[in-house]
C-alpha cells in the first residue's frame, strides 16, 4: 500500500478515556473525528433497506465536483496521507486502528464511514464526517477543494497497536484494505499484499455486455473487543453494495492471525436478470511463468501474483490448473455440486524464480471455503491477454447454475483465507511446476508440432514409494496424441519429488485441454493436473 506517516505518542489522558469505557463519541473526539447524528442500526435493518432499494432504479452518486476529482490523479492521490492522529480506535477499544483513503480520479464514488455505539443489536450508527484536516496534503492539492462531508474512498485496518505475532509497527503496517468498487485485500503470512477479492462480480465475460463494477458505498465499524477476549483479534465490519444491476448488504468478520481470515455473509438483491453472477470473486495478475515465456520479453524469469487455480470439488477431487496469458480472452468452466473450496494460489515460493524486489515469491494465496451448501454451479476462470504486470487479467469465481432473476434474494456465506499455502491438508502429492519445450528425442531433429511437457509433483505418497517403483502417469487430451511418456524422480535429492514427461503432437491454431495424474496400481498418488494448451 502507499506510504504512511508516523503518529505522535498518545497522551495518557487519551488512554484513560478508553479504559473508562466512555461513549464512542468521546473516543472519536480524542482522535479529532467529527461524528454525525446517531441513527439506529442493525444488520437485519440494513438487509431490508437494500432489498427495498433493489426495487428502485440505480442512481449513481454524482454529488461531488467531478472536475476536482479528475485533477486528483495517481500522483496527486499518492500525496494524500491520512494522519494517524485521527485513526479510529487508535487508543482502543480493541487492537486495530482504522485509517481512511481519500477520494480521487480513480476512486471517485463517495464512501461513507460509520462507527457503531456497540456490538450486536440495538446499536446506533454515527457517520465519520470527512474533513480535509484528517489528511496531510500539499498546499496546492486539488483535494483541498472537496467539500466537508464529501466522504472517503476506502479504509484499511492497521496492525495491532499492542503488538502482534510478527511485531509489526501499526504506524507503518496494515493488514486489510478496502479500496475501489467492491475490491478488498488481505495480507498473507509472508508479509505481502497481492491479489484482490471482490464483494461480487457481474457479467465478467458475458457476450454483448460490459462488465459491471458495483460499489461498496457505506461501511459500519463495530467497536472491537479488548484483549484477552477470545475475539480480540477480530474486527466486524458491515457494508452496503450498490450498482446498476443489484444491491447488497454484507457482514465481514475480519481476523488477524499469521495470515488473515475473513468470514463473509453476503445478502444480494438483483435489480435485473443477471446472466453471469460471480460469488466470492477474486482478481489476480499473471503475465508469464516458467511454463511458457516468450523470448526476451522481460529480464525476470517469472512475473505473476498467482500461478494456478486450485479446486477441491464436492466429489473430493483435488485439481490444479496452471494459469495462462492467452492471445485472446478465455473462459474455463469447472462444473461442480456443493464445492468444498477453490482459490488462486502462488505455489512457487523461490525468490530466484522471480528476482524482483517487489517479492512476487511472497504474494498471498487466497482460498474460498463455502460455509453453506452452494448447490449446483461452476467455478469459472477468466484469463485475459496481458502485456505487462500493471493490470489484473485473471478472475476466478463461483457462478450458480440457477438463473439469477430480478427481485430474488440471495444469501451466501463463505470463509476467505489469505495464506501461504492451501489451508486444508491432503494426502496427495501436489503439482509444483509445469514446463513446456520442443518435443522429440535428444540428438535428433526436432519435428514441428511436437511439444514436450514436464509436470512435477511433490510430497504425499510419492515419498513412500518403494525403491524401483515408478508412478504411472494417467493422461488424457481433448485432441492430439501422446508419445515418449514416462516418469522419473527429479534428481535433486528431495524425497517424493517426481516428474511426468511426455511429448504431445497437435496442430494449431487450436486449444487443447489436458488431464494428468499419477497412480500406483489402484492407488491415486497425486492431485489432478489440468492444463489448457494454446497451440499457435
Amino acid at each position: 500500500m502507499i506510504d504512511r506517516r508516523s503518529v505522535l505518542t498518545a497522551a495518557a489522558s487519551s488512554l484513560a478515556l478508553s479504559a473508562l469505557g466512555l461513549p464512542l463519541r468521546a473516543l472519536a473526539a480524542v482522535s479529532g473525528l467529527k461524528l454525525g447524528k446517531p441513527q439506529p442500526f442493525s444488520f437485519d435493518g440494513l438487509v431490508k433497506e437494500m432489498q427495498q432499494r433493489a426495487t428502485t432504479a440505480y442512481v449513481p452518486d454524482k454529488s461531488l465536483p467531478q472536475g476536482v476529482l479528475d485533477r486528483i490523479g495517481y500522483d496527486e492521490h499518492g500525496k494524500l496521507k491520512f494522519s494517524l492522529d485521527h485513526a479510529l480506535f487508535r487508543d482502543g477499544p480493541g487492537q486495530y486502528p482504522v485509517t481512511f483513503f481519500a477520494l480521487g480520479k480513480y476512486f471517485r464514488t463517495p464512501v461513507h464511514m460509520f462507527v457503531l455505539s456497540a456490538a450486536g443489536e440495538g446499536a446506533n450508527a454515527s457517520e465519520i464526517l470527512y474533513n480535509p484536516a484528517y489528511f496531510s496534503m500539499p498546499a496546492n492539492s486539488p483535494a483541498r477543494e472537496l467539500p466537508k462531508g464529501a466522504g472517503f474512498s476506502g479504509f484499511r485496518l492497521q496492525e495491532s497497536r499492542l503488538g502482534n505475532v510478527q511485531n509489526l509497527d501499526w504506524h507503518s503496517n496494515d493488514w486489510t484494505a478496502f479500496l475501489g468498487a467492491s475490491y478488498f485485500r488481505g495480507i498473507g503470512e509472508l508479509g505481502q499484499y497481492g491479489l484482490s477479492a471482490r464483494g461480487i462480480a457481474v457479467d465478467v465475460s458475458t457476450p454483448g455486455r460490459r462488465e459491471e463494477f458495483p460499489d461498496f458505498t457505506r461501511f459500519y465499524f463495530e467497536p472491537p473487543a479488548e484483549p484477552p477476549a477470545d475475539n480480540a483479534n477480530q474486527m466486524v465490519v458491515y457494508a452496503v453494495l450498490d450498482g446498476p444491476s443489484l444491491t447488497g448488504a454484507y457482514r465481514f468478520v475480519l481476523q488477524r492471525d499469521n495470515g488473515v481470515v475473513m468470514e463473509v455473509e453476503a445478502r444480494v438483491f438483483p435489480r435485473r436478470d443477471i446472466d453471469q453472477l460471480g460469488i466470492a470473486p477474486m482478481s489476480s495478475m499473471f503475465w508469464f511463468s516458467e511454463t511458457i515465456k516468450p523470448t526476451a520479453i522481460d529480464w525476470r524469469p517469472e512475473v505473476h501474483d498467482s500461478d494456478g487455480l486450485a479446486l477441491w470439488t464436492g466429489a473430493g477431487e483435488y485439481i490444479w490448473r496452471p494459469l495462462n496469458d492467452p492471445e485472446s480472452p478465455s473462459v474455463s468452466t469447472f462444473a461442480d455440486l456443493t464445492p468444498r473450496g477453490f482459490g488462486l494460489l502462488q505455489r512457487d515460493r523461490i525468490f530466484d524464480h522471480y528476482l524482483d524486489g517487489v517479492r512476487y515469491d511472497r504474494r498471498p494465496s487466497l482460498w474460498v471455503e463455502p460455509l453453506d451448501d452452494w448447490g449446483e454451479g461452476a467455478v469459472q476462470l477468466v484469463e485475459l491477454p496481458s502485456n505487462d504486470e500493471t493490470e489484473d487479467n485473471i478472475v476466478a469465481m463461483w457462478v450458480p447454475k440457477q438463473p439469477v432473476k430480478a427481485g430474488s434474494s440471495l444469501r451466501y456465506r463463505y470463509r476467505l483465507q489469505w495464506c501461504a499455502t492451501e489451508p486444508h491438508q491432503t494426502a496427495l502429492a501436489r503439482c509444483v511446476a509445469t514446463r513446456i519445450g520442443r518435443g522429440g528425442e535428444p540428438g535428433k531433429a526436432r519435428p514441428k508440432g511436437v511439444h514436450k511437457f514436464m509436470v512435477e509433483f511433490l510430497g504425499g505418497p510419492l515419498a513412500a514409494l518403494p525403491f524401483g517403483v515408478k508412478p504411472k502417469p494417467i493422461l488424457w487430451s481433448s485432441s492430439g496424441t501422446f508419445s515418449y511418456v514416462f516418469t522419473e524422480a527429479v534428481p535433486d535429492g528431495v524425497a517424493g519429488h517426481w516428474r511426468a514427461q511426455f511429448d504431445f503432437t497437435g496442430a494449431g491454431p487450436n486449444i487443447v485441454d489436458m488431464r494428468l495424474y499419477l497412480k500406483n496400481g489402484e492407488e491415486t498418488l497425486s492431485e489432478t493436473w489440468l492444463y489448457q494448451f494454446h497451440i499457435v
